[in-house]
């Protein structure tokens, strides 16, 4: 448990966005491995059995929540689904440089908290959990064009958080 702690517990924050939930996510993914203990001792794909638990747990979760607050989510969304036109970003090389790697992460942790759930979760899906685009819209029940959108949406916004936020060490261009 020790060893993949962290790595489930980053993976159900990155994704839900809630350290609080993260933590009822991480407790019951380690459940699961409690029960599965003896096929996991020796496995040599334990940490990937982690990840992906955490991972479908973590969408378990905000999908049986959503339409809870789905009412209030839903109301700044309603040309989601229009055809915007695309925005390229690219952060420059040296848009980190003089940053330590933990900064950066704290950085970019922070940043992903501020994004809205619909964004947020593919963003992290995709970069985070290395899944494709198809697969992610199967897991999310949404188009395959929706997830692009979002995701593409997503990294315009992390970027102008992340301009906000302090890291003025160069301008982004969006």
């Amino acid at each position: 448990m020790r060893a993949y702690q962290d790595m489930v517990f980053s993976t159900a924050a990155r994704i839900t966005g809630n350290e609080t939930q993260a933590e009822d996510i991480s407790q019951e993914v380690f459940l699961k491995a409690h029960a599965h203990f003896d096929n996991l001792r020796t496995s040599p794909t334990a940490g990937g059995w982690l990840k992906t638990v955490a991972t479908n747990l973590s969408l378990n979760h905000l999908t049986r929540y959503r339409n809870r607050w789905k009412f209030f989510s839903e109301l700044k969304r309603d040309d989601a689904e229009s055809d915007a036109p695309e925005v390229e970003f690219a952060a420059p090389d040296t848009f980190f440089s003089g940053v330590d790697a933990d900064e950066r992460r704290d950085w970019v942790e922070r940043a992903l908290e501020d994004l809205p759930h619909h964004q947020r979760v593919p963003l992290v899906l995709y970069h985070f959990e290395d899944l494709p685009y198809d697969e992610i819209a199967k897991k999310l029940g949404v188009s395959l064009a929706k997830v692009k959108t979002d995701i593409l949406r997503a990294r315009t916004a992390l970027a102008k958080i992340l301009q906000r936020g302090g890291t003025a060490h160069e301008t982004l261009e969006t």
